[in-house]
C-alpha cells in the first residue's frame, strides 16, 4: 500500500472549504432576505461537506475492486432513480424541471449518482475484452440520455456522454465507431435545441449577448458585469456588488462570476490552476493503476469532473452557451458535493494500490 495522494487531498480540501466561504459570501444577503438567516445556505453546505468528507475517508480505504461486482446493481439503481423523479408524490418538480426525489430529510438528485455509477459500471464492463459491445453501449447510453433529457437536463446528458465515450475510447474501443456517433449526436443536439424555446434562446444569447438584455440576455450580461468589475485583482473578498440579487444562480451555476468579481483575474486564474491540478492527479492515478478496471475507473471519474469544470467555466467566461452545470466542490448542492467527494475517495484508494 502506498501513501495517499497528498497533493490531491490538499487540493480538494482547499476547493471544498473555499467553496463554503464563497457560498456564505455570495448568499448571505439573499439568505437573510428569504430566510431571515444569513447562514442558511452555509449551514446546509457545511453539513453536506462533513458527510462528504466522511464518505471520502471511507472510500479511500474501501478496496475499489469490490465495486466490480457491485457495478450492475449500482447501474440498475441509477436507472430506477432516474425513473422515480417522474412518479407523483416521490419526484419533485421545481423551476420547470423534474430532477429530484423527495427523501423527506433532503432532496436527492439522481443524475449526480448516475455520473459515478456509470464510471463504475463501464469500467467493470470494458475492463473485460469483449467483442460486439458497441451496440449495447449505444443502447445503454441512449436509455440514460433519454431519461435525463426528459427531466430536462441537457448539460448533465453532455457530461455523461463525454464520460462514457472517454471510457470506451480508453478501453481500446474502435475509434471509427465513436467518430460515427459525432454527426448523430450533433444532429440530435440541434433538434433538441430547435424544439425547445429556452435552449434555442440560450444559443441565440450566446451568439449575440447584446440582444434583449432585460430578458433572455440578462443572466449573461450580469456575468459579464461581474467579470468586468473584478478586473485584474478584484474588488476584495466580500465586496461583490452582483451578489445583491443582481446575478441569478449566484451560489450554484454562477458562483465563479462572484469569485472573479471579488478576486479578479489573478484569483480566478489561481482557482482554475487548482482545478487543473485535480485533473492532473486524477489522470496520473489512472495511468499508474494496478489493473485495467482501476485505470478505467480513475479515468472515468476524472473525466466527468473535468467536463463539469470545463462546461461551467466555459459558460461563465462566455466561451460556451450558458448551462445548468455547477462548479465541482464549489457550487451549492448536497447531492453533487457528496458524490464528488465519494469519487475522490475512490481515486485515493486506487492511488494507494497503484504502481510506484
Amino acid at each position: 500500500m502506498k501513501r495517499l495522494d497528498i497533493t490531491l487531498i490538499l487540493s480538494i480540501i482547499f476547493l471544498t472549504f473555499f467553496g463554503l466561504l464563497m457560498i456564505y459570501d455570495a448568499s448571505s444577503f439573499v439568505a437573510f432576505r428569504d430566510f431571515a438567516d444569513k447562514y442558511h445556505y452555509l449551514k446546509g453546505q457545511f453539513l453536506w461537506a462533513i458527510l462528504g468528507f466522511g464518505a471520502l475517508t471511507f472510500f479511500s480505504f474501501f478496496d475499489y475492486h469490490r465495486f466490480y461486482n457491485l457495478s450492475l446493481p449500482l447501474m440498475i439503481t441509477s436507472i430506477v432513480l432516474l425513473i422515480m423523479v417522474f412518479i407523483p408524490g416521490i419526484g419533485v418538480h421545481l423551476l420547470g424541471a423534474s430532477r429530484w426525489i423527495d427523501l423527506k430529510v433532503f432532496l436527492l438528485q439522481p443524475t449526480e449518482f448516475v455520473k459515478l455509477s456509470l464510471a463504475i459500471y463501464l469500467a467493470a464492463w470494458f475492463s473485460r475484452k469483449e467483442k460486439g459491445r458497441f451496440v449495447p453501449f449505444v443502447l445503454l447510453m441512449g436509455l440514460l440520455v433519454a431519461l435525463i433529457m426528459m427531466q430536462p437536463d441537457m448539460g448533465t446528458a453532455i457530461v455523461i456522454m463525454g464520460e462514457a465515450m472517454a471510457i470506451y475510447f480508453l478501453s481500446g474501443g474502435n475509434m471509427l465507431y465513436l467518430l460515427s456517433l459525432i454527426p448523430v449526436l450533433g444532429a440530435l443536439g440541434l433538434i433538441l435545441i430547435k424544439t425547445s424555446p429556452y435552449r434555442a434562446e440560450r444559443l441565440v444569447t450566446f451568439l449575440n449577448p447584446n440582444q434583449d438584455v432585460q430578458n433572455s440576455s440578462y443572466h449573461v450580461k450580469q456575468i459579464l458585469i461581474s467579470l468586468g468589475n473584478g478586473g485584474v485583482f478584484g474588488l476584495g473578498l466580500g465586496n461583490s456588488l452582483q451578489k445583491y440579487a443582481y446575478l441569478p444562480e449566484n451560489t450554484t451555476d454562477s458562483i465563479f462570476a462572484i469569485i472573479a468579481e471579488e478576486l479578479g483575474f489573478v484569483g480566478a486564474t489561481i482557482l482554475i490552476c487548482i482545478f487543473a491540478v485535480v485533473v492532473w492527479r486524477g489522470f496520473r492515478i489512472a495511468s499508474r493503476a494496478p489493473d485495467n478496471f482501476g485505470r478505467l475507473l480513475a479515468a472515468g471519474i476524472t473525466t466527468f469532473l473535468a467536463i463539469q469544470m470545463i462546461i461551467n467555466l466555459g459558460a461563465q467566461t462566455m466561451l460556451l452557451p450558458l448551462t445548468g452545470i455547477p462548479l465541482p466542490f464549489i457550487s451549492y448542492g448536497g447531492s453533487a458535493l457528496i458524490i464528488e467527494l465519494c469519487a475522490i475517495g475512490i481515486l485515493l484508494n486506487i492511488s494507494r494500490q497503484s504502481h510506484s
